[in-house]
C-alpha cells in the first residue's frame, strides 16, 4: 500500500499546476498580470532560443533562467520552446539570414568579459535573443539588457529580472490585433518633428504615431490612447485647454514635457548670454488643478554634461578643455517607479523644477527624476552667462528637487465650474470628475529634442561631445509605455531578484580549507550513517536471538 500510494502521489504532481516557490525573492513565480495574460488567449506560441553553445557562467544562468520562465509560463499557456546554437547549428547562409534580422531591429551578438576569481578576463560571444512566432507573425525578445552604468554582473541580473516583462510584453504584441493610438500635438511651436524622430521611431514599435493639432471639436482626441505636449512655445487657448481637459476626464492620458522659462539659445552662442523669462502658456491654472505647478526658474547642479571651452589666451591658437555646464544636469532616476528604475541619468538641458499642491488623497504622486545632492535654482526673470562656468559651487546648497513626477487618479476638472468655451463643438455634458488615469509631468521641453546633424536626427539623449548615450529615450518611452499600457506590464519591471555575490577574497584565503571540509565532511557523513545502520542491525539481531533463546 505505501509503494502504490507513492505511485499514485506521483502521478498527480505529475499532471498537477500546484507549485510552490519557496525562494525569498519569489523568482520562480509569475506576476498576476501576465497569468492573467496567458490565461486569457488561446495563442500557440513557437519560441527558438539562441542562447545556447559555450557560454560563462553569468550567461548560463541567464539561459537557466529563461527557459525555468518559459517553462513555468508552459503551464498556463501553450508555449513550445527550443534551443538553437547560431555558431554551430545553422548554416553560414541562416547566419548572415539572422545576422540581417538581428541588424534590423538593431541588435547585435555581445562579446562579454567577466573577471574569474584570479583576475583573468574571460570573453565570450553570445547570441542573448529569442525568436517567438505566434502563426505568420514573429517577434524577436532581447534577452540582455545593457546598462552603461552597470558591471557585467549587475546588468546580467537584471537581464533575469525583466525576462517575465521582456516575454509578456513579446505575447501582447502577437496577440493585440489594435495598436495603440499616441498623438504627438501640434500647434502651440511644439518640437518639429525632425527633433522628436528618435522618440517617435522607438515608441512606433508599440503604437501608431500621429501628429496634429487641436480643432474645435471636444472629442478630437478621443481616439487616441495618449497625448505628447512636447516643448510648446505659444500659450495654449482656452478652447484647447478644455479639450485637453476633457480627453483626461474622459480616459486619456498625457505626458508635458513642458519649460518654465523662455531663453534664446542663438543668443547664447553668439553673445554668449542670454536673458531669461518665465514663460506663459497658460496652463498654469490647469496643471494647478492637476496638483502641479512648474516653477519659473532654471536648474543648475554640480552633476552635469561638460562643454568644450578655449581657454587660450591666443584667439589664433585655440585650446579647448572640458568645463562643466551647470545648466544641463543629469537627473537621477528614482528606483521606486518603473519608469525610472534601472535608467542611466537623463540629460535635461535648461530645465526647471516641479512642485506639487494641493492635498488630493485620491491622487497618488510619485516622483521620477531629480538633481543631485549638490543643485541650485536660478529664478525667472534672469539671465544665463557662459560666465557661469565659473559659478560659485557654495551657492549649490539644494538636494534632490523634483524635475518629472506621474500621477494617477481621479482628476477635478477645471471647467467643473466654468463656462465652455464659445468656439468648442461639444455634444456631451461637461465631465467634471475624471475616471482612473495617468499623467506623466516633466518641467524639461528639451529632454525630447534629439540633436539634428547633417539633416539627420541624432540618437535622443546622445551627448556628441562626451559620446555618451544618457537616458532620455528609455526614459520617455518607459514613460509612454506606462501610459498606454491596460494591463499593468509596465509593472513586472518592479520585479527585483537580489544579488548575492561571493566573498571571492575571502574564498582564495579559505581555499584549503573549503576544499578539505568539502572532501572530508561527506565521508564523515557516510561513516556515520554506516555505523549507525550496522550499529541498528547488530543490535536488532542480537536482541532477536536473546528473545529465542
Amino acid at each position: 500500500m505505501f509503494l502504490l500510494g507513492i505511485v499514485l502521489l506521483n502521478v498527480v504532481v505529475q499532471f498537477s499546476r500546484v507549485r510552490f516557490d519557496l525562494t525569498e525573492d519569489k523568482r520562480f513565480s509569475l506576476s498576476e498580470t501576465t497569468l492573467q495574460l496567458l490565461n486569457s488567449t488561446d495563442k500557440e506560441f513557437d519560441i527558438v532560443l539562441y542562447l545556447d553553445g559555450e557560454m560563462n557562467s553569468g550567461f548560463r544562468r541567464l539561459k537557466d533562467a529563461t527557459t525555468d520562465i518559459l517553462r513555468e509560463m508552459g503551464q498556463y499557456a501553450t508555449i513550445r520552446y527550443s534551443t538553437l546554437n547560431p555558431v554551430e547549428d545553422l548554416t553560414d547562409q541562416q547566419r548572415k539570414r539572422l545576422w540581417q534580422t538581428l541588424v534590423e531591429q538593431g541588435l547585435s551578438p555581445r562579446p562579454v568579459s567577466e573577471h574569474d576569481y584570479r583576475g583573468r578576463t574571460i570573453q565570450t560571444m553570445v547570441y542573448p535573443f529569442a525568436e517567438v512566432h505566434q502563426g505568420s507573425k514573429k517577434q524577436i525578445v532581447n534577452l540582455f539588457q545593457y546598462n552603461r552604468g552597470y558591471d557585467e554582473s549587475e546588468n546580467l541580473n537584471h537581464s533575469i529580472e525583466t525576462l517575465e516583462y521582456a516575454f509578456a510584453e513579446c505575447f501582447c504584441q502577437l496577440i493585440d490585433s489594435v495598436f495603440p493610438k499616441v498623438a504627438f500635438l501640434e500647434g502651440h511651436q511644439e518640437l518639429p518633428e525632425q527633433y522628436t524622430w528618435d522618440l517617435q521611431q522607438a515608441v512606433a514599435k508599440y503604437a501608431n504615431i500621429y501628429r496634429g493639432s487641436i480643432t474645435n471639436d471636444a472629442t478630437c482626441l478621443d481616439d487616441f490612447d495618449a497625448v505628447v505636449i512636447a516643448d510648446p512655445q505659444q500659450p495654449f487657448s482656452e478652447r484647447d485647454k478644455y479639450v485637453l481637459d476633457q480627453y483626461l476626464m474622459n480616459g486619456g492620458s498625457l505626458l508635458w514635457a513642458v519649460s518654465g522659462v523662455k531663453l534664446s539659445e542663438e543668443s547664447l552662442t553668439d553673445r554668449g548670454f542670454t536673458p531669461i523669462i518665465p514663460l506663459d502658456l497658460n496652463i498654469t491654472d490647469l496643471l494647478f488643478r492637476y496638483g502641479i505647478r512648474i516653477n519659473p526658474c532654471l536648474v543648475a547642479d554640480r552633476q552635469c554634461l561638460y562643454i568644450p571651452v578655449d581657454v587660450s589666451p591666443d584667439p589664433q591658437q585655440p585650446s579647448y578643455q572640458p568645463m562643466s555646464w551647470f545648466y544641463s544636469p543629469l537627473l537621477l532616476p528614482s528606483e521606486d517607479h518603473p519608469i525610472s528604475r534601472d535608467l542611466m541619468p537623463v540629460s535635461a538641458t535648461f530645465c526647471s523644477v516641479i512642485d506639487t499642491v494641493g492635498d488630493m488623497g485620491d491622487i497618488k504622486k510619485s516622483v521620477l527624476l531629480t538633481t543631485s545632492n549638490a543643485s541650485r535654482l536660478v529664478p525667472a526673470p534672469s539671465d544665463v552667462n557662459l560666465m557661469d562656468l565659473n559659478m560659485d559651487t557654495r551657492l549649490f546648497t539644494r538636494s534632490f528637487v523634483p524635475v518629472a513626477i506621474v500621477l494617477e487618479g481621479q482628476f477635478s476638472s477645471l471647467f467643473s465650474h466654468r463656462i465652455k468655451p464659445d468656439s468648442v463643438v461639444e455634444t456631451r455634458p461637461v465631465k467634471k470628475m475624471s475616471e482612473s488615469v495617468k499623467q506623466v509631468v516633466i518641467a524639461s521641453g528639451l529632454m525630447a529634442q534629439n540633436d539634428v546633424r547633417n539633416g539627420q536626427p541624432m540618437p535622443l539623449g546622445y551627448d556628441s561631445y562626451t559620446k555618451t548615450q544618457f537616458g532620455n529615450r528609455d526614459f520617455l518611452l518607459n514613460a509612454i509605455l506606462y501610459l498606454i499600457d491596460n494591463r499593468g506590464l509596465v509593472d513586472l519591471r518592479q520585479k527585483t531578484i537580489p544579488i548575492r555575490m561571493l566573498n571571492m577574497k575571502r574564498i582564495e584565503q579559505s581555499r584549503s580549507k573549503i576544499q578539505a571540509l568539502s572532501s572530508i565532511v561527506p565521508l564523515l557523513v557516510l561513516l556515520i550513517v554506516a555505523f549507525v545502520i550496522v550499529g541498528t542491525r547488530k543490535y536488532k539481531y542480537t536482541s532477536y536471538k536473546t528473545i529465542n533463546q
